[in-house]
């Protein structure tokens, strides 16, 4: 069996590599011709993924069975008209485009009460009276990532990043604050499987980027109604046979879903962070379901891990070596830092500022709290201004 893969960054690599393994033939497909997807690929396909036609002629041309997704923005609807156009199994544009136009995200969801904050579309709403309560935040309409974010406490201020946006289109919403979450999981013949939900630790605003996650379990309060909440979620985006990640707020009124993908998460969660909790790889069974072998999205594990980035700030003075790592007492399961010694980190703003740094995942023990350790285990590092 053939199958495709539509945006071939490094984080397709995961993917692509475990659909070998099991057998199938990979062509990857990417406007970049030095992406590191293509290279790993058994086919390379160089094409323009914003360019709709012009895939879709491409994936006919080499008549794969279906397409597997990994981690990409606005360009998922790119895959679900592949889909359409080709008759393939998977996620359709329809429902694409219901996770990547972040106004049509929120309709849906407001029409089944499970988004309630006012939001407008900008510049299409700009001649109404808004009735926003602030904070507020504008971002892009379409798009992914943390990029062009304003954070607004008032009036003055959204009129002064209205004079700044141009003639993109843009969503105003009324902000709404609480913990922060992250969730792994799957839709398949119509049952929706919550994989992983995390924890997160945020930067603070306007570009709420994560620094750490944390594993929760059914024994937190938050986990039963985040898995009912999205059961209807899912109905009301029409999502079916794909993988899903979502951020959410544990609000006053309960989970509110700040964004819903149909494709597995990015920043070493998917392929990575959530294999080691759970025991289950997202890719690697819905390969397996795609291949009509035995897959199952049930956690077979339920392991208290966190996953820290490197969000220092300053000149790195020192990198600390096995010894000094052991000394803090942390149980370090996992370690890969790609920082050196005189590297100059700056501030954390998005995914592209941080996620090239490096990680480390810590199993939860009785000594000292995860995040107590990772604060302990960077401060190593002797980082200066």
């Amino acid at each position: 069996m053939k199958a495709a893969i539509i945006g071939a960054s490094s984080e397709a690599l995961h993917t692509i590599q475990l659909a070998k393994q099991l057998g199938l033939r990979v062509v990857a497909f990417d406007g970049n011709p030095e992406a590191d997807g293509l290279k790993a690929a058994d086919e390379a396909v160089v094409v323009d993924i914003s360019n709709e036609d012009a895939t879709i002629d491409a994936v006919r041309n080499v008549e794969a069975d279906f397409v597997l997704t990994v981690p990409i923005g606005r360009y998922l609807t790119t895959i679900g008209a592949v889909n359409d156009a080709l008759g393939l199994p998977g996620i359709t544009k329809t429902m694409a485009v219901n996770c990547t136009d972040k106004f049509l995200f929120h309709q849906k969801l407001q029409e089944r009460q499970l988004r309630n904050c006012n939001c407008y579309c900008l510049p299409e709403d700009r001649e109404k009276e808004l009735a926003i309560q602030y904070p507020a935040i504008l971002k892009p309409r379409f798009g992914s990532g943390s990029r062009g974010i304003h954070y607004l406490e008032n009036e003055h201020q959204l009129q002064l990043a209205l004079e700044q946006i141009g003639e993109e289109d843009y969503v105003l919403e009324e902000c709404i604050t609480g913990e922060e979450y992250g969730m792994d999981g799957a839709v398949i013949d119509g049952t929706f499987h919550m994989v992983l939900l995390r924890k997160k630790d945020n930067t603070p605003l306007p570009n709420r980027q994560a620094v750490a996650y944390y594993s929760v379990w059914e024994e937190d309060s938050f986990y039963q109604p985040v898995y009912e909440y999205m059961k209807r979620v899912v109905e009301a985006l029409g999502l079916s046979e794909c993988l899903l990640h979502a951020d959410l707020i544990k609000g006053e009124s309960g989970p509110f879903a700040i964004e819903v993908s149909a494709r597995p998460s990015g920043h070493n969660l998917h392929n990575l962070f959530t294999p080691m909790a759970t025991g289950v790889d997202v890719a690697k069974e819905y390969s397996c379901h795609r291949m009509g072998v035995e897959y199952s999205f049930a956690p077979s594990e339920r392991k208290r891990l966190s996953i820290h980035y490197f969000d220092m700030e300053g000149t790195v003075n020192h990198i600390p070596n096995g010894e000094e790592i052991k000394s803090t007492g942390a149980s370090v399961v996992k370690w890969n830092c790609n920082l050196a010694k005189g590297d100059i980190l700056g501030s954390v703003s998005d995914g592209h500022s941080i996620m090239g740094r490096g990680y480390f995942i810590l199993e939860q023990n009785k000594k000292e709290e995860p995040a107590k350790q990772a604060l302990m285990i960077k401060e190593l590092f002797h980082v200066g201004l």
